[in-house]
């Protein structure tokens, strides 16, 4: 008789246990099976890949100097070619055509990438209206969940995990406590032992759902798939060009880098003139020490 009450107990906490195993199993491959077709289906342009990476400026000075309107030399100083100068030429795609308007601003004084992209309000006002407008028609991808639900849920779980395992201790001493007899005793008692078993790999199992419908980042993947076709198409002289003028933030042989070297050169000349003086006059101190006083003449 506690055979068969063991069995069917054990059977209905092991059912209870796995059953959020089993739901929870079907929720996450759901989401994982529509995140997969989702990204599978989605067809990133170049750019907007470029700029989901933070390359988008690069790619854009890629793309002008391949078509011509942009040359940079090896100090990372970009200018525009007579290409680049003629109205009439502009690129098609907004973000070089952005790009190559603020060159402009700055012709004919050369300009670094870098400076452009960080503080060129007009550009990264563009950039970022692009950026947006692309944003709009990624999907909405659903979350996977992350098992953190609210206190009181998580506080219930625990108390049930407290529950269990002392379930399974005390079905498993009263299992071992009295000899079963007759074969329908010795099946109940295989199938108390098989479901107590069960109970103890029932953390495993957990884990083992969460690591198989577990998808990464897909969407990430696609965005670092490839570089962008313009700076893929660059020789290894001018990508060193363009990456060099993309990591400079001071806008080169311009009226902004002749006036920080004029104040730099300022501030220098006043600090040596400050050291000379303080020089002299410990000079001077030091001479007035070392002069022997003078005597006074003695009285007739």
């Amino acid at each position: 008789m506690l055979q068969l009450v063991l069995a069917i107990s054990v059977s209905v906490v092991t059912t209870a246990v796995y059953g959020p195993i089993g739901l929870r199993w079907r929720r996450r491959a759901r989401i994982r099976r529509e995140v997969l077709r989702l990204v599978a289906a989605l067809h990133l342009e170049p750019y907007h890949a470029a700029l989901l990476r933070n390359e988008a400026t690069e790619a854009a000075a890629a793309e002008l100097v391949l078509d011509g309107y942009l040359q940079i030399d090896g100090e990372g100083a970009a200018c525009l070619t007579e290409e680049g100068r003629d109205p009439g030429r502009t690129p098609s795609h907004p973000l070089p055509a952005a790009l190559l308007e603020a060159v402009h601003r700055h012709d004919p004084e050369p300009v670094s990438i870098g400076w452009i992209d960080w503080y060129d309000v007009e550009y990264v006002e563009r950039r970022s209206a692009y950026g947006s407008e692309r944003d709009a028609l990624l999907p909405d991808l659903p979350q996977m969940p992350d098992g953190e639900g609210s206190r009181l849920l998580a506080c219930c779980s625990c108390v049930g995990i407290v529950l269990v395992m002392f379930f399974w201790c005390l079905a498993g001493v009263l299992l071992l406590a009295e000899r079963p007899h007759g074969v329908r005793e010795w099946a109940c008692a295989a199938v108390a032992a098989l479901g107590l078993a069960a109970l103890a790999f029932a953390e495993r199992a957990g884990r083992a759902v969460r690591a198989r419908t577990e998808y990464g980042d897909p969407l990430g993947d696609l965005i670092r798939a490839e570089p962008h076709p313009a700076f893929a198409a660059l020789d290894e002289q001018q990508r060193f060009h363009v990456l060099r003028s993309i990591g400079d933030h001071s806008k080169w042989r311009g009226a902004d880098q002749i006036a920080d070297e004029d104040d730099e050169d300022d501030e220098d000349d006043e600090w040596l003139d400050d050291k000379v003086w303080w020089e002299d006059a410990y000079e001077y101190r030091a001479a007035d020490e070392d002069e022997p006083e003078a005597t006074p003449p003695r009285s007739g």
